[in-house]
Parts: C-alpha cells; sequence; structure tokens
C-alpha cells in the first residue's frame, strides 16, 4: 500500500477500530465454490479506475502511498532524513487512520527492502491462532460457510503482525527515533481528516457497517446513509493508541490492556474468533531471504513464502519470456497499446491482454496447488 526510497540509491473506541481492522484484513476465508454463472465475492470492493494520474520525478526522494494525507507522511520523514523504512512506519499509521478498510496495524504487512546492497524481506504476515482449526470456516454439516458468513467479526481475525515487522525493520534499518515516526497520524487522528471518495464508496458497499454500533456512529449519519465525502472524522481514542505505540513501542499493542480489549472484542463477537493474549504474546516477525528471478536484463526480487506474490510474478514472466524464446509472434513489447474511445484515450491490445492473462491463470493456478507457509508446509522447488 506504500513505498518510500531514497533516489541516490471508525468514531470507534481506538480497540474497536482496530478489531476491525484485523477483521477486514484477514480476508483469507475460503469462498464458496464459484459455478459457471457465479463469481466468487472480492474481499474488497473496487473504487473506480484514475485515469488522471500523472508522471512524477524526484531528484532526492520520493515516497508513494494509496492516500495522499499517508504519501505526505513519509515524505516529511525523509526530509528529516529519515530512511525509507521510517517513511514506510509513518506512512503505515497514517493508513491505520485513512483507509481502515484496507491497511492498519491489526492486519499483517510484508516488507521488501532494497538498502543500496542488498534486497531484504520481512515478514509480518498474520498467522492464524493457536486455537483455529481445519474446520474453521466449515457448516456443521461440513461444507464451507458463505464468504461473508466466514469473513465478518471474530471468526477470520488472525495474529497480527504489522507493527512487529515494523520493529524489526526498523531496528536494521531505522534512522529516526521511534517515537517520531506517529506524529502525523497522531495530529490527523486529533485534529481531523476528510473522508476520501474511495473510503466513501467502501462505505456504502458495506452493509455489515450496521451491525456495530461503534463502526455505524463512525462512518454512518443518523440514518444509516454513509457520510459524505469531505466529511471531517476524529479519532482521538486512535491517537491515544498511537501515543502508547510511540512511547513503549509495539509491546503496547501485544501485551496489556490493549491487547485485553483487543482480544475480548475478537472473543466477544456474534461470529467469535480464538484469538488470545498468548496469541499476541507470542507473534514475532521474521527476516527471510528474498526470492529473486532473471527477466531478460533485470533481475527481479520479491517476497517468499508464505506470500505467494514474489513465486506469482517470477513465474508469469519466466513464463512469458519463455514464449517469446520460443516464437516472436508471443513477443509483448510490439503488442503496443491502441487508441480508443476509453477515458484515458487508450487500452492495452487484445493480445497483450490475452497473453498476459493466461500466464496469470498458470501461475495462480500453481498458487492454488503448491503455495503454502514454508514453515508449516514443504512448498516444491526447482532451480533453472
Amino acid at each position: 500500500m506504500f513505498s518510500a526510497f531514497h533516489l541516490s540509491r471508525f468514531r470507534l473506541s481506538a480497540l474497536s477500530l482496530i478489531a476491525t481492522a484485523l477483521t477486514l484484513a484477514a480476508c483469507n476465508a475460503p469462498p464458496s465454490s464459484p459455478s459457471v454463472s457465479t463469481l466468487a465475492l472480492a474481499p474488497e470492493s473496487a473504487s473506480g479506475y484514475r485515469t488522471d494520474l500523472q508522471t512524477r520525478h524526484a531528484s532526492k526522494h520520493m515516497a508513494a502511498a494509496a492516500n495522499p494525507l499517508a504519501a505526505e507522511a513519509g515524505r516529511e520523514m525523509l526530509r528529516r532524513g529519515g530512511s525509507a523504512i521510517d517513511a514506510a512506519i509513518a506512512m503505515q499509521a497514517v493508513l491505520t487512520l485513512v483507509e481502515p478498510q484496507s491497511s492498519g496495524i491489526g492486519g499483517g504487512a510484508l516488507i521488501v527492502l532494497w538498502d543500496g546492497k542488498a534486497v531484504r524481506t520481512f515478514d509480518g504476515r498474520e498467522t492464524a491462532p493457536a486455537g483455529a482449526t481445519e474446520r474453521l470456516f466449515l457448516q456443521a454439516d461440513g461444507q464451507p460457510m458463505p464468504f461473508t458468513q466466514a469473513q465478518i467479526g471474530g471468526r477470520s481475525v488472525g495474529t497480527p503482525g504489522v507493527l512487529r515487522a515494523l520493529e524489526l525493520a526498523h531496528q536494521k534499518h531505522g534512522r529516526l527515533q521511534w517515537a517520531q515516526l506517529f506524529e502525523p497520524a497522531i495530529k490527523l487522528a486529533e485534529q481531523g481528516f476528510d473522508i476520501s471518495a474511495r473510503l466513501h464508496g467502501l462505505i456504502a458497499s458495506d452493509s455489515s457497517l450496521r451491525s456495530s454500533p461503534d463502526m455505524a456512529a463512525y462512518f454512518l449519519n443518523a440514518d444509516g446513509s454513509p457520510k459524505a465525502i469531505g466529511t471531517r472524522l476524529q479519532n482521538p481514542a486512535l491517537a491515544a493508541v498511537f501515543r502508547r505505540i510511540a512511547k513503549e513501542g509495539p509491546d503496547a499493542l501485544y501485551k496489556g490492556a490493549i491487547a485485553q480489549e483487543i482480544v475480548a472484542k475478537v472473543q466477544g463477537h456474534a461470529n467469535p474468533g480464538s484469538l488470545s493474549l498468548n496469541d499476541l504474546r507470542s507473534y514475532s516477525a521474521k527476516e527471510r531471504a528474498p526470492l529473486c528471478t532473471d527477466y531478460k536484463r533485470w533481475q527481479v526480487c520479491g517476497m517468499p513464502p508464505p506470500s505467494s506474490g514474489g513465486i506469482a510474478v517470477a513465474q508469469i514472466l519466466g513464463t512469458l519470456q519463455a514464449l517469446e524464446a520460443r516464437d516472436k509472434r508471443f513477443a509483448l513489447a510490439p503488442m503496443k497499446p491502441v487508441k480508443s474511445n476509453a477515458p484515458a484515450g487508450i487500452e492495452p491490445s487484445a493480445d497483450a491482454v490475452h497473453l498476459i492473462s493466461e500466464a496469470e491463470r498458470l501461475a495462480y493456478a500453481d498458487r492454488a496447488q503448491y503455495v503454502a507457509d514454508t514453515d508449516f508446509v514443504p512448498v516444491p522447488s526447482r532451480v533453472w
């Protein structure tokens, strides 16, 4: 949801907000098997396609995020002399506030860092609570739960890893003091931020908000309608949580009163989960070896398992490269975008879309069949 680098190389109670982010971030429940006429429900609604984006250039540093308030927080840290990791931490804190449906300290994080010498990866993926079993998302008759039934509430909540991953990366690559990195998020939470078009669209499309008094009060008007774009939201309770994290470090979330309230929220939900205090206390992030592959004149590096992204990208690029080597008709470069009546004035060629989508279909089929968390399940590999 964000990136930062140097070019020289809901009103919810604070813990209701975090528990909501946990629920939304842990959307790994298996959907019901789709039939020919029924597509699986997407974990998060789409909110439009931007056509007004412009290329930006920088000579010293740049920060990019899903929300401009988060990007500004990252740039501020870079201008203070901070590292890319410092900027990422500041951006993640702001995203917890302004994009709670997508990104936050109640979820997981996978960090890929180029430090000017080597690629490093940090695994802060959510983990299943110790109380989870293979029947977690099955109904009494053994059939898979409908997606929404499995997703909403405490059942789908995993042990959050964001702060532990950021802590580990900061210990090795941070320059600024940890507490400084939360200043922009604290200020925005106290003074307020304007609801973005994206957040408004997702509030409007989420029918489950009305079942939570906390979320309804924060995101909805008294008549149940979504608060309008530009409405100012303040969350002093979340600011208080950030102040504790800034002062005490991630232990503020994983131990003590905040951890107890998270567990109570998850276990006390109408659709309860098993997340426990021991799950929170026992969580640790890991540094892992990156997954790198050659593609033409480039080396492409990404996240290894438990992420499937690095493997999928490597397989897609490898498939496209092998096809081009076998038959030049499959070369992507000549398949240039074509003029169209689309808002951007151009669109990808049908041949390019077909070629890439077929390579992706193969990669995703293998992903579903073979890729898992290598700490628990062997993932077959082969060096070419």
